[in-house]
């Protein structure tokens, strides 16, 4: 097959999304089709310093020259898919080829809709939203990365002939357990003695991940070992910086060292951290899919996460599962886990083994092999169907 990849605008810093169509690129190469990533150039983008007269003219390098760059493209492969569901409006560019897409998760329609008051969008992000469902309606062919991901989009769309198909994200082979040496030398560059415990925390500070409420967990835990015989527990947040308000509550609230902050660690940190680490702390929100379950899994690190889809259907039996919005008895939990946590390293090591290259790959291509009969079978009758039907 001949697949043309549409990936992301440089200049929006999706990181994840670039990374997700480098690596969908890559693995379908390997099985031996042919394969290359188109996107959006920063033709105009570029030439403003303001965050803001930089974001319009992004808008007319994405939305006004790019399709046209698009529809050519197309011409010579078999089919394009879209690797985020966010620039769903290329799919009528797609110059009559087949096409199909990812949906990775519906936060931004949702909250554009009025789902999520924590996160308030501006009028015209909420046409932009709209825009964006109204494409991702009209989809043919769709993957969704978790089933909780393909239940939003049912329950936002009604096209009864698109073709949804449930494919999780796939783990980088390299995102494995750190070696001794390394974890040591991670732990002496944090000031974390050998043999001291701590959680981890990987995410930004958007409102879903819920690192206040990573800290204000932490906390319980903490005065719970505090009364009794176990040893001092500390935290490690890795991501984003922490934001005033994180600041604040950890110094009127944490002990002075107790909370780590490690912003934007590299890859291989981020696998030493996890190798490290007791347990990760994800007690997150909502999530189309959840990544650092798996990566921390992958690694042999314990999951501590929340009870909310779709982070049971990600993490599967490997994981310790709490309520966020009941961070009491989520604390009386995890320090009465924090010694048993052995048996999830090694179901978590095998639920890992379900998000492995090799097996989801083999489900995109036959995903895309899916689309490009489906797409042969309707030429076919609508041949039939413009000659006067099969003859007898």
């Amino acid at each position: 097959m001949r697949i043309l990849l549409v990936g992301n605008y440089a200049l929006d810093n999706q990181a994840s999304m670039l990374r997700y169509a480098e690596m969908l690129s890559r693995h379908m190469a390997e099985r031996g089709h042919q394969t290359e990533i188109i996107q959006p150039q920063a033709v105009l983008g570029h030439l403003a310093k303001r965050p803001v007269v930089r974001k319009w003219l992004g808008y007319i390098d994405k939305y006004l020259l790019f399709p046209l760059q698009l529809r050519r493209r197309a011409r010579g492969f078999d089919l394009v898919h879209v690797c985020d569901h966010s620039n769903s409006m290329y799919l009528p560019h797609t110059g009559g080829r087949p096409a199909s897409l990812t949906c990775h998760d519906l936060l931004a329609i949702g909250s554009a809709r009025g789902l999520y008051p924590q996160q308030q969008v501006s009028s015209s992000g909420k046409i932009q939203q709209r825009w964006i469902l109204r494409h991702l309606a009209e989809a043919h062919d769709v993957v969704c990365v978790s089933a909780n991901t393909a239940l939003e989009l049912a329950g936002l769309t009604v096209k009864s002939a698109q073709r949804v198909v449930v494919i999780a994200n796939a783990l980088e082979s390299d995102c494995s357990t750190a070696g001794a040496e390394s974890v040591l030398q991670l732990r002496e560059r944090l000031g974390i003695a050998q043999g001291e415990r701590y959680l981890f925390h990987v995410g930004g500070n958007h409102w879903y991940k819920n690192r206040p409420g990573v800290l204000r967990i932490f906390k319980l835990v903490a005065e719970k070992l505090r009364r009794g015989a176990d040893p001092v527990l500390r935290l490690v947040m890795a991501g984003a910086a922490f934001t005033p308000e994180m600041r604040e509550f950890a110094d009127a609230n944490l002990p002075t060292g107790s909370v780590i902050e490690f912003v934007h660690p590299t890859d291989a940190e981020l696998w030493g951290l996890y190798s490290g680490a007791t347990a990760l702390l994800f007690p997150s929100l909502h999530e189309g899919f959840g990544w650092p379950v798996i990566e921390a899994q992958q690694c042999g690190c314990p999951v501590i996460t929340s009870n909310r889809p779709p982070m049971p259907e990600v993490a599967g039996a490997g994981a310790l599962y709490i309520d966020p919005a009941d961070e009491e008895a989520a604390a009386a939990m995890i320090a009465g886990h924090l010694g048993k946590l052995d048996a999830l390293r090694e179901a978590g090591t095998e639920n890992a083994k379900r998000f492995a290259p090799q097996v989801v790959m083999g489900q995109y291509e036959e995903f895309f092999a899916g689309v490009l009969r489906m797409r042969r079978r309707t030429d076919g009758v609508a041949s039939q169907q413009g000659s006067g039907g099969p003859r007898s």
